[in-house]
C-alpha cells in the first residue's frame, strides 16, 4: 500500500501543479469577464457599485461576500482585476483542496483516500470535453478556476465536514452562516451544498440537542441571506424560468460527458448494501432526482445540480479502492479505477494547452485544446472607465472587464428591468439597412461613446463614426462624433 499511496500522492501533486500553472496563464473563456467587471465596479465603489455590465443602478447577484472581499483587495493593493482574480483563484483552489481533504477524512481515516478522491473528482468524468461553472472536471477547472463557484464548492466540502461532527453551539451556528455564505457566493453551488448538507444530517445519529442547535443555525443562515445588502437573494427564486434556455445543453451528450462516473455509481451500490443511510448514497439520490426532475419538467437550469450526483459517486469509488472488504476486492477496484482515471485524463488532455505553448503538444492532444478568447485589451488606450460601448453579445461579455459598460448585458440579468429594450436597441443598431437617424437616436438614449464591430456593416456608412483602432479578427473601434 505504501508504494500505491506515494503514486497517488504524486499524481495528485502533478494535477495541482497543472492547475497552479493554469492560474498563472488564466485562460479567458466563458464568464471570466463578468467576474472581472464585478471586481472592477467594487474597486471604484464598494457601497454602491451599480450594475456590473451596463450603466444602470441595479443590484446584482455577482456582488457576493467573496467578490466584495476581492474588490476590497483590488482597492487596497491597486492591482488590476485580473491580478486579483489570480490571487482569488489561488485561495479558491486552496479552499477546495483542503475541503476535499477534510470531508474525505471524515469518511475514512486511511491516508490514501484524500489524494485518490481528489484525482477522482477531477479526472473521473467522461471522454467528451465539457466545461461549466461548478463542475470539477479538469477541463472545466482550467477555465473556471478563478470563478466564485470553485471557492463556493470548496466551502461546501468544509461545511459537510463540520456537519458530520457537530459539537457545540459554535459549530452549529457557524455551519448556518457558512451555508448562507455559500449560497450568496454562487447560488447553484449553494444548492449542491444544501443537498450534501441534507445527506450528512440525515445520516447523523444525534440527539435532540444537536438537532435543536442545527435548527437555530439554519435560522441564522436564513437571516444572513435576508440581511445581505447587495441584492435580494430570495428574489432569485423567481429567476429560474429565464435561465432555462441557457442551461438546456446540460442535458445533452450525458453518456459522453459522464460515462466514467458509472464506476462510482457501482461503488455507491456497494455502500448502500452495507448501510441504507450512507450519506454519499443519500447525496447521490437527492442530486439525481432533482436533475431528472429538471429534465422531465423542462426546467433546464436544474441541471446545475448535477455535481450533487457526481461528487458522491466519485468519492465513493475512491473509498472502495481502499476499504472494500478483502484484498482481492480492493485490488479489483484499484485496477478498474486506475484504468478509468487514465481514460479520463486522456479525455481531458486538451487542458494541457492552457499551460503549454502551441506546437509543443503532440497533434493528437492539441486537437483536444480549445483556444481561449483574445480579450479586448486593445481598446483600453482609448476607452475609459465608465464609457458606454455599443457592441454585439459576444464582445459584451468581455468589454466590461476593462471598466467600460455596454448597452446590453452579455449575460441574462434578472435585476435589470429594461434588459429586453437594451437587447432590442443593440439588435436595431446593427441591423442591415437601418437608417442613420435610428442609430443616432439609440446612441443618444444610452450615452454611447464608442462602437465595436467587425466593420462589415458600418464601414463608411456613418459620417459620425470615426475609426480609432483595429483589433484581432478584423474588429474595429469607432469613436462616436458629430
Amino acid at each position: 500500500m505504501t508504494g500505491r499511496l506515494w503514486t497517488t500522492r504524486v499524481a495528485a501533486l502533478v494535477l495541482l501543479l497543472l492547475l497552479l500553472l493554469v492560474v498563472v496563464r488564466l485562460p479567458w473563456a466563458g464568464d471570466l469577464g463578468i467576474h472581472a467587471a464585478t471586481v472592477e465596479r467594487l474597486r471604484h465603489s464598494l457601497l454602491d457599485p451599480g450594475n456590473p455590465l451596463v450603466d444602470a443602478d441595479t443590484p446584482s447577484p455577482y456582488y457576493s461576500p467573496w467578490t466584495v472581499l476581492l474588490g476590497c483587495a483590488a482597492k487596497v493593493t491597486g492591482f488590476s482585476a485580473f491580478v486579483v482574480l489570480r490571487l482569488g483563484a489561488l485561495v479558491g483552489l486552496g479552499v477546495l483542496v483542503t475541503g476535499v481533504w477534510r470531508y474525505v477524512r471524515v469518511l475514512s481515516a486511511r491516508p490514501a483516500v484524500p489524494p485518490l478522491a481528489l484525482l477522482c473528482l477531477v479526472l473521473l468524468w467522461g471522454t467528451a470535453q465539457f466545461s461549466w461553472s461548478g463542475f470539477l472536471g479538469l477541463h472545466s477547472l482550467a477555465l473556471t478556476v478563478a470563478y466564485p463557484s470553485v471557492f463556493a464548492l470548496g466551502l461546501a466540502f468544509h461545511l459537510w465536514a463540520w456537519l458530520a461532527r457537530p459539537a457545540g453551539w459554535g459549530v452549529c451556528l457557524g455551519c448556518g452562516v457558512l451555508w448562507a455564505v455559500i449560497l450568496l457566493v454562487h447560488q447553484f453551488s449553494g444548492v449542491v451544498a444544501s443537498l450534501g448538507a441534507l445527506a450528512v444530517v440525515f445520516a447523523l445519529r444525534a440527539g435532540w440537542r444537536v438537532w435543536g442547535r442545527l435548527a437555530v443555525g439554519l435560522v441564522l443562515g436564513v437571516g444572513v441571506l435576508w440581511a445581505w445588502p447587495y441584492y435580494d437573494f430570495f428574489a432569485l427564486l423567481g429567476a429560474g424560468d429565464g435561465m432555462d434556455a441557457v442551461h438546456r445543453s446540460l442535458y445533452r451528450d450525458l453518456l459522453g460527458r459522464y460515462w466514467l462516473v458509472l464506476v462510482g455509481v457501482v461503488a455507491l451500490g456497494a455502500r448502500w448494501w452495507r448501510d441504507r443511510r450512507d450519506p454519499l448514497v443519500v447525496f447521490f439520490v437527492l442530486g439525481a432526482v432533482v436533475f431528472l426532475a429538471g429534465g422531465v419538467s423542462g426546467h433546464w437550469s436544474w441541471g446545475r445540480v448535477l455535481p450533487a450526483a457526481l461528487i458522491p459517486a466519485q468519492v465513493a469509488v475512491a473509498l472502495e479502492v481502499v476499504e472494500a472488504g478483502r484484498r482481492a476486492v480492493r485490488a479489483g477496484w484499484a485496477c478498474v479505477l486506475g484504468a478509468a482515471l487514465v481514460v479520463g485524463a486522456w479525455g481531458q488532455a486538451g487542458a494541457l494547452g492552457y499551460v503549454v505553448e502551441r506546437g509543443v503538444l503532440p497533434g493528437v492532444i492539441e486537437e483536444k485544446y480549445r483556444e481561449p478568447w483574445a480579450g479586448y485589451h486593445w481598446i483600453t488606450p482609448w476607452v475609459g472607465y465608465g464609457d458606454v460601448v455599443m457592441a454585439r453579445k459576444f464582445p459584451s461579455r468581455q468589454i466590461p472587464a476593462y471598466g467600460a459598460y455596454t448597452v446590453a448585458p452579455g449575460y441574462p440579468d434578472f435585476f435589470l428591468p429594461d434588459e429586453e429594450a437594451r437587447v432590442a436597441a443593440v439588435r436595431a443598431f446593427f441591423a442591415k439597412g437601418v437608417v442613420g437617424s435610428v442609430r443616432r437616436e439609440i446612441v443618444r438614449e444610452y450615452g454611447v461613446r464608442w462602437v465595436v464591430d467587425r466593420g462589415l456593416g458600418l464601414r463608411g456608412v456613418e459620417g459620425w463614426l470615426r475609426v480609432v483602432a483595429r483589433g484581432p479578427g478584423g474588429e474595429v473601434l469607432y469613436a462616436v462624433g458629430w
